[in-house]
C-alpha cells in the first residue's frame, strides 16, 4: 500500500508520518519510507542524528542509475536520456517491489533500527545552493515519482512518503500515486487552505483523502476542523510527551507512545489496509499515462527532442499479477 502524508510547513506532517512508519514496523508490517520533501526531517524523526541524516544517498543524485535499471529492455524507451519523471513502465521495464533486493535500493535505501523492527529510508536529498540557477527541487523529487512509477506493492507492504510541503505534487501529477493520503492540518484557516487545494484537484482523479487534525487542544478546535473538511476529518491528535522526548533526542520505548494517540494510529493502519479492497490498478495506469502524455507536450518532448507519447506501452497494465521483473 502506497500512502502519502503531506500538509502546510509545520503541520506536523513529518512526525505523523515517522509515528505511523514506527507503527507499522511494531506491527510486523515490511515498509519503505520515503522522505520526498527537500527539507528531509523525515531521517532524524526516525530516530537519526544530524551526521548519519546528512549521510543518507540522495535519490536525486543517482537518478541515472534508477532510470537504467528501470528502462531494463524496454524497446519503446530508447535511451535513458529520454526517460522523464512521469514515463511509464511498459513491457521489459525492471519493476520495484518492496520485498526484494535490487540495484535501486543498493544505492539508495538505508536501513533504519526501529523499536522492533526496521524500516528501509529512502530519501529525496536536500535542495542545495549549487542546484541555485540550473535546477529545481522538481528534479529530485523526480526520482520518486519514477519508482512509484514502476512499483508494485501488496498487502501487509507499506510504501510510506513524506511529501514536500504545500500543494507542489500536483506539477507532476505525483498525487495520484498512492492508495490514501493523510493530509495532516491544524485548526486553522492557513491549516486547512491545503486541505482544499487538494481537495479541488484531486476530485477529478479518485484520490482518497483523510484529514488527520493535529495540535487540537479541545473541542472548539474539534469543532472547527469539522466544519472545514466534514467527513473528510478521520481523526484528531493531541500534544504528546513521548513525541516531545523524541523530538529532544531522548525517546522513550514506542510501546510508551499515549494510548490516546495509539488508538489514533491504529486507526491509520485500520483505514490505509480497508483501501486496499478499492484498487483500480487499471485506473492507476491509465492515470499514469495521462500525467505523462501532459507532461510529454508541455516540456518533455523539447527537453528531450523525441515524442515521449511513443513511451507508453498501450497493452500494459500495472499491477500485482507482474510477479517478475521484465
Amino acid at each position: 500500500m502506497k500512502i502519502a502524508f503531506v500538509g502546510k510547513g509545520g503541520s506536523g506532517k513529518t512526525t505523523l508520518s515517522s509515528l505511523f512508519i514506527r507503527h507499522l514496523v511494531a506491527d510486523g508490517g515490511t515498509v519503505i519510507a520515503v522522505d520526498a520533501d527537500i527539507n528531509q526531517h523525515l531521517g532524524p524523526a526516525l530516530g537519526l542524528d544530524e551526521a548519519e541524516a546528512a549521510g543518507l544517498p540522495a535519490m536525486g543524485d543517482r537518478l541515472p542509475l534508477i532510470k537504467d535499471y528501470l528502462r531494463g529492455s524496454n524497446p519503446r524507451v530508447v535511451s535513458t536520456e529520454t526517460m522523464i519523471k512521469t514515463t511509464p513502465p511498459g513491457e521489459g521495464s525492471r519493476l520495484l517491489r518492496v520485498r526484494e533486493n535490487n540495484p535501486v535500493y543498493d544505492a539508495c535505501a538505508r536501513p533504519v533500527e526501529l523499536d522492533g523492527g526496521a524500516v528501509r529510508l529512502m530519501v529525496t536529498g536536500p535542495f542545495t545552493d549549487a542546484d541555485l540557477g540550473v535546477s529545481c527541487y522538481h528534479s529530485k523529487t523526480g526520482a520518486v515519482e519514477l519508482c512509484l512509477n514502476h512499483l508494485v506493492d501488496g498487502p501487509d507492504e507499506y510504501v510510506v512518503v513524506d511529501m514536500t510541503a504545500g500543494s507542489d505534487s500536483f506539477a507532476s501529477g505525483m498525487f495520484t500515486r498512492f492508495d490514501i493520503t493523510f493530509l495532516v492540518a491544524e485548526p486553522t484557516r492557513k491549516g486547512v487552505s491545503v486541505y482544499r487545494q487538494y481537495k479541488e484537484y484531486a476530485r477529478d482523479f479518485g484520490v482518497e483523502l483523510k484529514v488527520v487534525g493535529n495540535k487540537l487542544q479541545g473541542k472548539d478546535d474539534i469543532d472547527f476542523l469539522r466544519a472545514e473538511v466534514g467527513d473528510d476529518l478521520l481523526v484528531t491528535v493531541g500534544h504528546s510527551d513521548w513525541v516531545r522526548a523524541m523530538e529532544k533526542g531522548r525517546p522513550t520505548r514506542f510501546e510508551l507512545l499515549e494510548e490516546t494517540n495509539r488508538q489514533a494510529l491504529r486507526l491509520l493502519r485500520t483505514t490505509v489496509d480497508s483501501a486496499y479492497e478499492r484498487r483500480d490498478w487499471e485506473r492507476y495506469t491509465r492515470q499514469m499515462v495521462h500525467f505523462h502524455l501532459k507532461n510529454a507536450e508541455s516540456w518533455g518532448n523539447e527537453r528531450t527532442g523525441v515524442d515521449l507519447a511513443a513511451q507508453v506501452d498501450p497493452g500494459f497494465v500495472l499491477g500485482e499479477s507482474l510477479t517478475a521483473s521484465v
